[in-house]
């Protein structure tokens, strides 16, 4: 499998509810010299997939929350339906977080935010995320 169908992999896992993460596969991959611009598409697109995923399945799989299987609590849909009320479409930016950000995209699909603009602001945060990993590990990297 190449490099960075495994990053795309990764990012993609890595923005589902699934406990993971891409970051030090990015750093790993860049520091044995892969071009940092495919590090950067395959990661943000994985990543960004993965959280479209999210947004789906909040669209279809609200009505089975209370379910044992549901990946989240009824409190943790509540506080993150909260949260995402009070700042609104835009702390989507923040959905490259750890912790918050695979719930906040799957209640962003819960609370019917339009795909496009899903979208475009998930992956506004990813692609800065990846983006300000890389320029880190240039200057990390370079020396």
């Amino acid at each position: 499998m190449s490099a960075y169908l495994l990053l795309f992999a990764s990012g993609f896992i890595a923005a589902t509810l699934f406990p993971a993460s891409s970051e030090a596969l990015v750093l790993t991959l860049q520091a044995k010299g892969y071009a940092p611009w495919g590090l950067f598409i395959a990661a943000t697109s994985g990543n960004t997939l993965g959280a479209c995923v999210n947004w789906y399945l909040g669209q279809h799989l609200v009505k089975f929350q209370h379910k044992r299987w549901f990946p989240l609590s009824p409190g943790a849909l509540e506080k993150a339906q909260r949260q995402f009320q009070r700042f609104g479409s835009w702390s989507l930016l923040f959905s490259w977080l750890p912790v918050l950000g695979d719930p906040l995209t799957l209640v962003a699909g819960v609370l019917k935010v339009r795909f496009t603009l899903f979208l475009l602001l998930v992956a506004s945060g990813k692609a800065l995320r990846y983006a300000l990993l890389l320029w880190f590990g240039v200057a990390v990297f370079a020396e």
